[in-house]
C-alpha cells in the first residue's frame, strides 16, 4: 500500500493560479528539450453545439496567437530547424489536449520564445474568423479521410462497448454538421471555459538548468487568470453492467474478419507500489501469452491469421482488457 515515490530529480510545483509544473533535467540527448502544455480538457467536455471543437481549438493554435500572426508561429519554429510533426505537434483526446515542442537548448533566446509559445497556446489564441473558416475545410477533410469501413463499424460498436456513457457520443473528430456551421463565438466559448490555469500543467524535460526553466514558467504563466465563475470540470465514467453485451457488424468495404472479447474494469489510479507491481505482472502475462499465440500462428494450418491480448483505455476510469483474433475469410 506504500505510495510510488517520485523521482527526486523531478521538480514539481504549483503556481497561485493552480497551474502545475514538472521539470526534469536530462542531459541526453545534448542540447535538446521536450516541452508540453497539458490541458485537462478534451472532447468529453463539449456542449451539444460544440461537437468537434476541442479538436478544432487545437488546430487554431497554429493559426495565429497574441505574439504570432497566422503562419508566423510555424514559420519561426521551422526557421530554427524544427519540423511540423516530429518536433511541433499536438493531439486532442476525450479527456485532454496536449501541445508538444522539441526545441534546441543551446540558444537561450530560442528557449525563452518556446515558453512564450506555450503561454500563447494557454490563453492567447486569436480565432481570426477568416482563419477559422479556412480551417473548417482542413478538419472536415480529416474527418472525411477517417470515414472508411473501420470507422463505420466502430460507430456501431462504441455505443455497445461504452454503453450509457458520454464517451460514445463525444468522439474527438466531432460532427460534420457542427464543424460546417458553428459560429466563432461557440469555439471561443469552449476555449474560455476550459483553457484555464487550474486545468493546466507545463512539463519540461531536457538538457537545461532547472532553475532557469522554473523562472521561465513562473514568468509566463503566473499571470494567467481563470474565469470569474468557472464551470465544474466533471468526470464521466463508463457504467458497469451485469449482462454480456455483444455487437456483430459488417461492412461491404471491410477487408478482414475479426473477433474480440473485451473485459471492462475500473482503472487503478495512484495505486502505489502494489498497483505498479500489478502493472508489471500484467505486462509479463500478456507478453508470454502473446508469444504463445505467435508460435501457434507460425504453425501448420493455424486457427487464426493473427491473435493477441492487451490492455487499453477508452476512458479515464475504465480499462479494457482485450483478447482478439483475425480469421481467414469464411473461417
Amino acid at each position: 500500500s506504500a505510495p510510488l515515490p517520485l523521482d527526486p530529480a523531478v521538480r514539481v510545483g504549483e503556481l497561485e493560479n493552480g497551474l502545475r509544473f514538472f521539470i526534469r533535467p536530462n542531459r541526453r540527448p545534448e542540447g535538446r528539450a521536450e516541452l508540453r502544455l497539458v490541458v485537462n480538457s478534451g472532447s468529453i467536455l463539449e456542449d451539444e453545439d460544440q461537437l468537434g471543437l476541442a479538436h478544432f481549438v487545437e488546430h487554431m493554435a497554429f493559426n495565429g496567437t497574441e505574439h504570432f500572426e497566422k503562419q508566423e508561429l510555424v514559420n519561426y519554429l521551422e526557421s530554427i530547424g524544427m519540423q511540423f510533426g516530429p518536433s511541433i505537434n499536438a493531439y486532442t483526446s476525450f479527456d485532454e489536449t496536449v501541445y508538444m515542442l522539441t526545441i534546441p537548448t543551446d540558444d537561450g533566446e530560442v528557449v525563452s520564445k518556446a515558453f512564450q509559445i506555450l503561454e500563447d497556446w494557454a490563453h492567447g489564441l486569436s480565432f481570426d474568423p477568416v482563419e477559422v473558416d479556412k480551417e473548417r475545410g482542413v478538419v472536415l477533410e480529416e474527418w472525411r479521410l477517417g470515414r472508411g469501413a473501420g470507422a463505420r463499424v466502430m460507430d456501431r460498436q462504441l455505443p455497445v462497448i461504452l454503453k450509457d456513457s458520454r464517451y460514445a457520443e463525444r468522439l474527438p473528430i466531432g460532427s460534420p454538421e457542427v464543424l460546417q456551421t458553428f459560429p466563432v463565438e461557440t469555439l471561443v466559448r469552449f476555449y474560455r471555459d476550459w483553457y484555464r490555469p487550474d486545468l493546466m500543467a507545463v512539463v519540461a524535460v531536457g538538457d537545461f538548468d532547472a532553475e532557469v526553466v522554473e523562472k521561465l514558467i513562473r514568468r509566463h504563466f503566473s499571470g494567467l487568470v481563470g474565469p470569474d465563475d468557472p464551470r465544474d470540470r466533471p468526470e464521466f465514467g463508463v457504467p458497469g453492467h451485469a449482462e454480456t453485451l455483444y455487437s456483430i457488424e459488417t461492412d461491404p468495404e471491410a477487408t478482414s474478419t475479426s473477433v474480440a472479447v473485451l473485459y471492462k474494469r475500473p482503472a487503478e489510479r495512484d495505486a502505489g507500489l502494489a498497483g505498479y507491481r500489478g502493472l508489471l505482472t500484467e505486462r509479463l502475462y500478456s507478453g508470454m501469452f502473446n508469444a504463445r499465440l505467435f508460435e501457434i500462428g507460425q504453425g501448420e494450418d493455424p486457427p487464426f491469421a493473427f491473435a493477441g491480448a492487451g490492455s487499453g483505455r477508452f476512458a479515464r476510469d475504465t480499462e479494457i482488457y482485450q483478447l482478439f483474433a483475425g480469421v481467414p475469410e469464411g473461417g
